[in-house]
């Protein structure tokens, strides 16, 4: 998220935000997302699908394949948006 850069005429390090410093950062959330989804896969394995439990795990993991897929297009929307705007 963060990066030295240079200063010039100063002997310091500087320090900025990387460049879609925050959209990066919830970019790397998507591997928590798919986590959550993975894990309720395997308790759908081991409950089974019909059962009381599968059928809540199958809520999870569709909720969180969901959140995976629309985090990924609303991050990659607010860059096209934000670089329209800095142009």
């Amino acid at each position: 998220m963060i990066e030295r850069v240079p200063a010039p005429g100063s002997p310091h390090d500087h320090y900025r935000f990387r460049k879609h410093a925050w959209a990066t950062l919830m970019g790397n959330r998507n591997t928590l997302l798919a986590s959550m989804r993975d894990a309720a896969a395997g308790g759908i394995k081991i409950a089974g699908r019909e059962s009381v439990v599968g059928l809540r795990l199958d809520e999870i993991q569709d909720f969180y394949g969901f959140m995976q897929r629309e985090m990924a297009a609303l991050i990659d929307r607010w860059r096209e948006q934000y670089d329209a705007g800095q142009a």
